[in-house]
This record gives C-alpha cells, sequence and structure tokens, in this order.
C-alpha cells in the first residue's frame, strides 16, 4: 500500500511502514511542512496514497471532496507513543486493508477501529 503521513505522525511509523514493504512518505521528508490540509489531500489524491493523521479536519475535507476517494487514518488516541501507533495500526491493516485500497475512512481508538467506506452515505 502506498501511504502519505501528515505532521503529527511519526516519522517512525514511515519506517516501519517501509519495513513492512508499503511505500510511505512522510510531508516532512518532502519539505512541506506548512502545506495547506486541503493540499495535502490533493498529493495523497494524486498519487493514490492513504493519508495518515491525527487531523480532524481531513474527515470534513474528505466529505467535501465531491466523491474524490482518498482513504484517511484518523488517529484518535491518548496514547501517541510511536509503538502503541504502530500497534494500533498493524491492527488497522489486517482488518480494514481491503476497505482501504477501495476508499474508506478507519478511524483509531484505544482499543478499537471504525471504518466508513467512501463515498461517505453509499
Amino acid at each position: 500500500m502506498r501511504f502519505l503521513a501528515d505532521m503529527g505522525v511519526s516519522q517512525r511509523v514511515v519506517n516501519w511502514l517501509r519495513n513492512e514493504d508499503h511505500d510511505a512518505i512522510h510531508v516532512r521528508e518532502e519539505n512541506l511542512l506548512r502545506l495547506p490540509n486541503g493540499l495535502i489531500f490533493e498529493k495523497a489524491y494524486s498519487e493514490k496514497r492513504i493519508l495518515l493523521t491525527f487531523d480532524l479536519d481531513f474527515g470534513e475535507i474528505v466529505a467535501l471532496s465531491g466523491g474524490r476517494n482518498v482513504s484517511v487514518i484518523l488517529f484518535r488516541l491518548r496514547n501517541t507513543r510511536t509503538q502503541h501507533v504502530i500497534d494500533r495500526l498493524k491492527n488497522v491493516l489486517i482488518d480494514a486493508g481491503h476497505a482501504l485500497e477501495h476508499g474508506a475512512i478507519v478511524v483509531v481508538e484505544e482499543a478499537r477501529h471504525r471504518i466508513r467506506r467512501l463515498p461517505l452515505g453509499s
């Protein structure tokens, strides 16, 4: 799978994804630190990447995107330590991998995750 990590996601998460044979990049690596969320969404869309973020704005951006499917993994965690994020991400990729490849928003919480297939409302 192809991933784009937003600023709040640790570079170590990206490194773990690469070690798992995924194509993953971080906005920091491409010097896009100040890129507005709408343009981060556009980058994920144009490169067919799954967006990893802690930023709630991306749920709204997807909803208003006019049907352009960009899968988003939205972390809603109290424990944001890198290893915990990776552990939760492992579970998501096992359970929601197929949905993510076809368009979904996955909200990741401490003990569960919710999958919403795109387009929303379908």
